[in-house]
């Protein structure tokens, strides 16, 4: 999830699609809306708060 949301950033940041874009991905619930899926070097998970 982390690595498609992420790569539409991406999308969005480069300027390849409008700021609005991001928003409609996700109201989309599919993921084939989202942009290309980030690569997994350099992601990882810092903490969790469960509180």
């Amino acid at each position: 999830m982390v690595r498609a949301i992420v790569g539409t950033l991406v999308e969005v940041g480069r300027g390849a699609e409008p700021e609005s874009w991001a928003g409609e991905v996700l109201a989309a619930c599919n993921r084939s809306a989202a942009g290309p899926t980030a690569p997994p070097q350099g992601l990882f998970l810092v903490w969790v708060d469960y509180s």
